[in-house]
C-alpha cells in the first residue's frame, strides 16, 4: 500500500505540473528568466546576458533524478556515500557529452542533447559501477548491487527526461512537425496534442520558422511517456522485481526516441534515419546485453522508511542544491540569444 501511493503521489505532482506546463511554457514570456548586464556598449546600453527557463527546467529535473536515485538506493540500504560518489562520476560525464555529442551530430556548437548523452551513459554505467565497487567499494565495504543501481539510474532518467521535456518546451527547441504537413487523419488525431509557439527568440521560430502554426507536441507526449515509464520502474523497484525496474523504462525510453523521432522537424542531423535513433536502438540492446553480467540483486528488500534518513542529512541536502545551481549555471546561460539592457532615474520618485 505504501509503495502504490508514494507513486501514486508522484503520479499526481507530475500531471499538475505537466498540466500548467503544457499550457503556458510555449508562450514568450516562459522562455527567459532575467539578463544580467555583462558589458556597457557607446550608446549606453548593457549588453546582457539572459538566464532562461531551460536551465531552470534542466536543473529541476536533474536535481530531482538524483533524488529518486538516492530514494530508490536508501530504501535497499546502500551505502549512501558510495551512491553519491557513482551519481557526481555520471554527472561529469554526462553533462560535456550533451554539448559534445551535440557539436558531432548536428555540426553546432551552442546545442545540448539529452539522447546523446543517455547513450553515452548506458555504454559507461556498468563499466562505471563495476570499477567503483572493485576499487572502492569492496576495500570499504561500500560496494552498491549493480542490478539495483543500474534500474534507478535508468528510472530517474526516465523522470529527468520527462521533466526536463518542460526545457524544450519553454526554449522552443526538439520542436513538432507542422499540422499541415502531416496527412489529415493524424493531423486531425494530433490537433488536441498540438502547440503553438510565441516569441521570436525561440529556437522553433528562428530555425523552423513555425511560430504562430500548431505543431506536433512532441515535447509533451514525450514527458507522458517518460514518466509513465519512470513510474511503473519505480513500483518495480519497490516489489524487488529488479530485472523489471531497469529493462521497463530502459525499452520505453528508447524504443519511444525513436519513434517520436518521426514526428519531430528540428535538425537532427542530414540523414532520413537520424544518429539518435541509432544510438536509442543500440543502447537498448547493449542494455539488454549488459543484464547477465549486472545480475547482483540488492541485499534487503526495498522499504521506503529507510529513505527517510536522505532528509535528514544536510550535506547531502546542500549537495543537491549545489548540483542544482551548477547545472543551472551550465545549461540555462545562453549563447544564442542576448538583450540590450539599459538603467534610468524615475524622476517622480527622486
Amino acid at each position: 500500500m505504501t509503495n502504490a501511493l508514494f507513486v501514486a503521489v508522484i503520479a499526481i505532482v507530475m500531471a499538475a505540473i505537466f498540466l500548467w506546463g503544457f499550457r503556458r511554457l510555449p508562450d514568450e514570456g516562459w522562455q527567459m528568466i532575467a539578463s544580467v548586464p555583462m558589458r556597457k556598449h557607446a550608446d549606453g546600453h548593457w549588453q546582457g546576458l539572459n538566464l532562461t527557463y531551460y536551465g531552470f527546467f534542466n536543473a529541476t529535473a536533474m536535481a530531482f533524478a538524483c533524488t529518486m536515485v538516492l530514494i530508490l538506493m536508501s530504501s535497499i540500504q546502500a551505502s549512501l556515500r558510495a551512491t553519491v560518489a557513482v551519481l557526481t562520476m555520471g554527472l561529469l560525464i554526462a553533462l560535456p557529452m550533451a554539448r559534445i555529442v551535440a557539436r558531432i551530430v548536428e555540426g553546432k556548437r551552442h546545442t545540448f542533447t539529452v539522447g546523446g548523452a543517455a547513450f553515452i551513459l548506458i555504454i559507461v554505467l556498468p563499466w562505471l559501477i563495476g570499477l567503483f565497487n572493485s576499487i572502492v567499494g569492496e576495500p570499504l565495504g561500500l560496494s552498491l548491487p549493480p542490478r539495483p543501481m543500474l534500474a534507478a539510474i535508468v528510472i530517474a532518467y526516465a523522470f529527468g527526461e520527462a521533466l526536463g521535456r518542460l526545457a524544450c518546451i519553454s526554449f522552443g527547441c526538439c520542436y513538432g512537425q507542422a499540422l499541415t504537413q502531416l496527412p489529415p487523419f493524424f493531423a486531425t488525431l494530433l490537433r488536441r496534442f498540438s502547440f503553438v509557439f510565441t516569441g521570436q527568440t525561440k529556437k522553433v521560430s528562428y530555425e523552423g520558422r513555425l511560430a504562430g502554426k500548431p505543431v506536433v507536441a512532441i515535447q509533451a507526449l514525450t514527458s507522458i511517456v517518460f514518466a509513465v515509464g519512470g513510474l511503473v520502474g519505480v513500483l518495480l523497484f519497490l516489489e524487488s522485481r529488479w530485472l523489471g525496474a531497469l529493462v521497463v523504462p530502459l525499452a520505453v525510453t528508447q524504443l519511444w526516441r525513436v519513434a517520436s523521432e518521426t514526428l519531430r522537424a528540428d535538425f537532427r542531423g542530414g540523414r532520413r534515419i537520424s544518429a539518435y535513433q541509432v544510438m536509442a536502438i543500440l543502447g537498448l540492446l547493449y542494455g539488454l546485453a549488459m543484464l547477465p553480467f549486472v545480475g547482483q540483486a540488492a541485499s534487503s528488500t526495498p522499504n521506503l522508511a529507510y529513505a527517510t534518513r536522505i532528509f535528514s542529512n544536510g550535506w547531502l541536502l546542500i549537495l543537491i542544491q549545489l548540483e542544482w545551481l551548477l547545472v543551472f549555471l551550465y545549461l540555462g546561460r545562453s549563447s544564442v540569444t542576448t538583450s540590450r539592457v539599459s538603467f534610468w532615474v524615475m524622476p517622480d520618485r527622486v
